[in-house]
C-alpha cells in the first residue's frame, strides 16, 4: 500500500536518504526546506517539493495547507530539518552574553521548534491506527555538544517524543526518534571537520567506522513499518556504540 509521506530538511544528509528509501519503497514523498533550489535539485523519484521555513508560524500554516491540498492524510512524518547553525546568517556581537543568548535561540529555533511546529500543525491528519511521527535526535543529547545550545535543542525532543507517544497512543500512532552518532556524506559539520577530529570519534565507535545517511535512514524505515507497529517513546541510537564510550 502507499504512504503519504512528508519528510522535513529532506533535500540533503539524512533527510535525503530516508526520503529515497521511502520513495525506493513505493512511498509518495514530500520533501520540505528553507531552501527551494537544494529540494529542486534532490534525487528523489516522484517526490514533491514545498519550500517553507518550519521555524516560522505562517510558514508552517503554508506547509500544512499544502500539505492538505496535495496528500491529504500523512501516513509517516519525518523530522530531519535542523542542525548546528552553521547555515544561519551570523550576527556581530561584541558582548559575548548576546553570542551566547543568539546561539541557544537559533539552536532551539531550528532544531527543536521546527519539529514541534510542524508535528502539531499535522497531528490532525496523521492515519488512525498506523501513523507515524520520527525525530532526528543526536547522541549530543546524551553527551554534550561543546557548546552546550545544540545538545539541549535535542535533548528537549526527549520529554515531547513521550508526552506525544502517550496522546496518540491509543490512536494506533507511534512516536519514536533516532539518535545518530557521527555521520559522515552531509552537511552538518561544514569545514569543522578535520582528520584528527573524524579519527577520533570513528575511533569512540565499536565498529570502528563512521555512521551514513542510510545507516539512519534504514532504522527510520523500520520504525515506520508494521514490524515496529508496538514500539513507542523510543530513542533509538544509531552510533555503532559510541554513546557507550570506551
Amino acid at each position: 500500500m502507499t504512504r503519504n509521506v512528508v519528510i522535513s530538511g529532506g533535500g540533503t544528509g539524512i533527510g535525503l536518504a530516508t526520503a529515497q528509501v521511502f520513495a525506493a519503497h513505493g512511498d509518495r514523498v514530500l520533501l520540505l526546506g528553507r531552501r527551494e533550489e537544494v529540494l529542486r535539485k534532490a534525487e528523489v523519484p516522484g517526490a514533491l517539493t514545498h519550500a517553507a521555513d518550519l521555524s516560522d508560524v505562517d510558514g508552517v500554516r503554508g506547509a500544512a495547507r499544502f500539505v492538505a491540498e496535495e496528500l491529504g492524510a500523512v501516513d509517516v512524518l519525518v523530522h530531519s530539518a535542523g542542525g548546528s547553525g552553521r547555515l544561519e546568517p551570523q550576527v556581530e556581537r561584541e558582548d559575548p552574553l548576546d553570542l551566547v543568548a543568539d546561539n541557544w535561540k537559533v539552536n532551539f529555533r531550528i532544531n527543536t521548534l521546527t519539529a514541534v511546529l510542524l508535528t502539531e500543525a499535522l497531528k490532525h491528519r496523521l492515519a488512525e491506527p498506523g501513523g507515524r511521527v520520527l525525530f532526528l535526535s543526536s547522541i549530543a543529547a546524551y553527551r554534550g555538544s561543546g557548546s552546550g545550545a545544540y545538545a539541549a535543542s535535542k535533548a528537549a525532543l526527549h520529554p515531547y517524543i513521550h508526552d506525544l507517544a502517550r496522546e496518540l497512543g491509543p490512536h494506533g500512532i507511534t512516536v519514536n526518534a533516532v539518535a545518530p552518532g557521527y555521520v559522515e556524506d552531509t552537511d552538518f559539520f561544514g569545514d569543522a571537520m578535520d582528520e584528527a577530529r573524524r579519527e577520533r570519534l570513528i575511533a569512540e565507535t565499536s565498529t570502528g567506522r563512521p555512521g551514513t545517511p542510510g545507516d539512519v535512514a534504514a532504522t527510520l524505515h523500520w520504525l515506520a513499518s508494521p514490524a515496529a507497529g508496538h514500539i513507542t517513546s523510543q530513542i533509538i541510537q544509531v552510533n555503532g556504540g559510541a554513546e557507550r564510550g570506551h
